[in-house]
């Protein structure tokens, strides 16, 4: 498509000599706009995937992928005879009994912090790899009895508490008496603490064997749960519809983690696909650069191109120059662009390390992302895609200098000269 002497002469434009710096710096500057918006929106992309794919980790790791509750928030009865019949139905992992509770939480030095109780069979504990490969200090072996919890890291810092320390559980459902109902009030003994990486989850969640939680609770022989964990998460839909099917009697409602992190979820989505738009608009401007110095290098070499039609070049070759000296603006800064940003997405956790100990400052704050660290997955989809849309408006951008360049009159342009 394009010969060696459209190649040659497209190169030399590009080049600046005396009295063209002006041309060079405004292609130099557009090229840079383009790396920068492609690596940028390459860099927030994949960021914002990082976030969604790590925060859903987390919260399937310690929630399951769906839940078997009661119907009208009643309890379950005969959840053991529930669970066996659920594990048994394709595309299910597991199905751990919980009996779960809103408690008042208080340390031997004082403070107190309102927390969530789940009782849990150790076994099932153990089989959550959210909690068993992330135990920070204790075992999960030790949760024996009716006397042991496990409290996630956030719950421990915040009063005090260290494996072998005492906690004081206070329900706000009391036991009734003649003076009237007092709070039901128990002390267990920390034997483990466990950090999720979320510090929503480690700052309220603390874990006790299953009978023990039913006997704080006064519930005895009763769930208030079933999490059930799936082979492939994306479909819960279709599992959901077979657990329904296979306890058609039982007085059942099934909530899977789209519906019950839907409003979260799409609030991500929205935030993305915005991002995606706000950060295009850099790939724009810097196109519309490329538009402005070819319309500029256009005018600056209008004697040349005279010159070239003169000399038998056809208004195709003009194009082709042109052409080929705008697209190599753009593909250049997309290849650019397209290394540093997944340079960067590698290297993304050293790179905000860094930052922090030169500055002295908290870039990336667990209690208000949820997460310990910045996360970044690279979609090659999105990526191919942002190279694409990077080349074709850089390609667009050159259409029209083109072909202004190509309609340039030789007779006139050699006229006025």
């Amino acid at each position: 498509m394009f010969g060696p002497f459209e190649r040659a002469v497209a190169g030399r434009y590009l080049r600046a000599r005396k009295g063209e710096r002006f041309v060079s710096v405004i292609a130099i500057f557009s090229l840079v706009g383009i790396a920068l918006g492609v690596a940028t929106l390459i860099i927030v992309m994949s960021v914002m995937n990082g976030f969604r794919q790590d925060l859903l980790s987390r919260i399937l790791g310690l929630n399951g992928d769906l839940g078997v509750y009661g119907a009208g928030g009643t309890q379950l009865v005969d959840y053991e005879a529930m669970a066996r019949t659920i594990r048994g139905i394709p595309g299910v992992t597991q199905a751990a009994p919980i009996f779960q509770g809103e408690v008042l939480l208080t340390g031997e030095r004082g403070g107190a912090v309102g927390g969530v109780v789940r009782g849990m069979n150790d076994a099932d504990l153990k089989a959550q790899t959210s909690v068993s490969r992330h135990m920070l200090a204790g075992s999960i072996d030790a949760m024996t009895g009716d006397n042991a919890v496990i409290v996630g890291s956030g719950l421990a810092q915040s009063l005090g508490l260290t494996v072998g320390s005492t906690i004081t559980f206070v329900s706000p459902q009391g036991n009734a008496t003649a003076i009237g109902t007092i709070p039901r009030i128990r002390a267990y003994q920390v034997v483990g603490i466990f950090n999720v990486g979320m510090q929503e989850y480690d700052s309220t969640f603390a874990f006790m064997p299953m009978a023990a939680a039913q006997t704080f609770f006064a519930s005895a022989d009763r769930a208030t749960q079933i999490e059930v964990t799936v082979k492939n998460p994306e479909a819960v839909g279709e599992i959901s519809r077979r657990i329904r099917r296979a306890l058609p009697d039982a007085p059942i409602q099934v909530i899977d983690w789209e519906h019950s992190n839907d409003s979260f979820f799409q609030a991500v989505t929205v935030e993305r696909n915005v991002m995606f738009l706000i950060l295009t608009l850099i790939i724009v401007v810097a196109a519309f650069n490329v538009i402005s110095s070819l319309i500029m290098m256009v005018k600056d070499k209008t004697r040349d191109i005279a010159v070239l039609r003169t000399l038998g070049a056809g208004r195709g070759a003009i194009m082709r120059i042109f052409l080929m000296a705008g697209a190599s603006i753009g593909v250049t800064g997309t290849l650019i662009g397209f290394v540093l940003g997944v340079v960067f997405c590698a290297n993304i956790e050293r790179i905000r390390v860094a930052m922090e100990h030169i500055t002295g400052t908290t870039l990336f704050d667990p209690t208000v992302y949820f997460l310990e660290q910045l996360p970044a997955v690279l979609d090659w989809g999105e990526v191919t895609a942002v190279l694409v849309m990077a080349l074709a408006l850089s390609l667009l951008a050159t259409l029209y200098p083109s072909w202004r360049a190509a309609r340039t009159d030789p007779v006139e342009a050699l006229r006025h000269e």
